[in-house]
């Protein structure tokens, strides 16, 4: 039976749970047992506590069993990535100078979950202050190649079986890169859609929070839980958001149209990744059309997403870092020290240029349903030095934009190739429901070529 728990999906477990099939606390001991059995090679967890999971598994089913309404993840266990605060759980941000720190509240993202039901079942694995020194976590395909980053252990976790829903956050491509190496779905929501209170912030104008599972239904699931205003974070907005799950099953009015996108940092790809989207592209006929982005206009996106980067991670964690002397890595200190030296006149150049380029991919999607592109260049790399390279993600997260990654294709040995989707702002739903229809377009053309 464990290995029945272990391969459902988020969605699947719920209605279970709700039909009183199976309980919490089983469902909750049959990850825990497969954490006991992987986590000493993966290393996906900062923080796991088997039985504060079980307690809270406990009191999910006695909530239940009292009659209470039961709201959409309950029981469900979900980890957190280890820069997003939790009352009950240590939240170290990857970093031993923050080694010990126990937040006094749970950052909203949280909160959320758990008002939905949701068993908050440990802590994932964060690179240092969530940027791209590595931590411990391994690739759960391959554990010689690293699993991305930032949200390294929340990907790893849903793809080793450990747990159906995590969440991690984004500021260049941390949520984007590692769901791609790890083969599961991760999505970027549009920017201000989920609130980043109590989320070791880098950036206000990059950062963002978003989940990881093993299906389209289950990103809708969590982000019904988790989307919607915030007076702690002012970049959310007071209107309602639409029902995502409802969305994510409902059928297109018509054919979307995808755009087969190559920006320029197209050279970065790989030569089989290049390879493989064109064959894909080739695969969707009329579907999808090829559009290069026009090189003048987005060929400094990069540089202006580091410019703001740098400048804000530099103001946000220059004294801890420097009190720290030289516990925090060479590669931090590099980049906040090249973060001091943005002019303001460059960093509000770099603010206007961000601006400019979402306006411009606004009128881009008034023809255009979704841009289909590359979700990194190429499949995870070898070795745990690095995390990759963040290039295909960076001018959507620049711009705010939606983005989801689907694991479609395969790379070298049947590595995970990730087919990243990315939408028109605020308009989350729709890009779920595109990205459905792609799956099943997809699956039905390979079975009518078995056929």
């Amino acid at each position: 039976m464990s290995a029945e728990f272990v391969e459902l999906t988020a969605t699947e477990a719920a209605g279970k749970i709700a039909r009183g099939e199976i309980s919490s606390e089983d469902y909750t001991r049959a990850l825990i047992a497969q954490v006991d059995h992987i986590e000493s090679k993966v290393g996906a967890f900062a923080h796991f506590d088997p039985e504060f999971a079980l307690a809270q598994a406990r009191q999910r089913d006695e909530y239940r069993a009292n009659g209470n309404s039961l709201g959409p993840l309950h029981g469900v266990p979900v980890a957190i990535k280890d820069c997003i605060d939790t009352a009950e759980l240590p939240t170290e941000n990857g970093s031993a100078l923050f080694a010990g720190r126990r937040p006094y509240k749970d950052a909203a993202a949280v909160t959320r979950l758990r008002a939905a039901g949701a068993v908050i079942f440990g802590k994932t694995v964060t690179t240092e202050f969530a940027f791209y020194h590595p931590g411990k976590t391994r690739n759960p395909h391959d554990l010689e190649r690293t699993p991305g980053g930032s949200s390294s252990g929340s990907a790893a976790a849903v793809a080793a079986g450990m747990v159906p829903l995590a969440i991690g956050t984004q500021t260049n491509g941390s949520i984007i890169r590692p769901a791609a190496y790890c083969g599961v779905f991760g999505m970027k929501p549009s920017h201000g859609l989920v609130s980043r209170a109590g989320v070791l912030s880098h950036s206000r104008v990059l950062d963002h929070v978003g989940p990881f599972a093993r299906s389209l239904d289950d990103i809708a699931l969590i982000l019904d839980a988790m989307a919607g205003y915030d007076e702690e974070d002012p970049d959310t907005k007071p209107y309602a958001v639409p029902n995502f799950l409802s969305g994510v099953r409902q059928e297109p009015p018509v054919a979307p149209r995808l755009a087969y996108v190559r920006t320029p940092a197209w050279s970065k790809a790989d030569k089989a990744t290049a390879q493989a989207f064109e064959e894909l592209a080739d695969s969707l006929g009329e579907v999808v059309q090829r559009v290069e982005l026009h090189e003048p206009v987005y060929s400094h996106a990069w540089d202006d997403l580091r410019a703001i980067m740098t400048a804000d991670m530099a103001h946000r964690h220059g004294k801890i870092v420097g009190r720290g002397g030289d516990v925090a890595s060479q590669t931090l200190r590099d980049f906040l020290a090249e973060g001091r030296r943005v002019s303001a006149t460059r960093y509000l150049e770099a603010l206007a240029q961000a601006k400019q380029y979402t306006r411009s991919l606004s009128d881009f999607f008034e023809y255009y349903d979704a841009i289909l592109t590359p979700a990194a260049t190429g499949v995870a790399p070898k070795g745990l030095e690095s995390t990759g390279d963040p290039a295909f993600c960076s001018l959507w997260t620049l711009t705010g934009l939606p983005a989801v990654s689907l694991p479609l294709l395969q790379g070298e040995n049947g590595l995970p190739l990730g087919v990243q989707l990315v939408g028109p702002m605020n308009r989350d739903a729709r890009l779920l429901r595109t990205a459905k229809w792609l799956l099943g377009h997809l699956a039905h053309n390979e079975a009518a070529e078995v056929a």
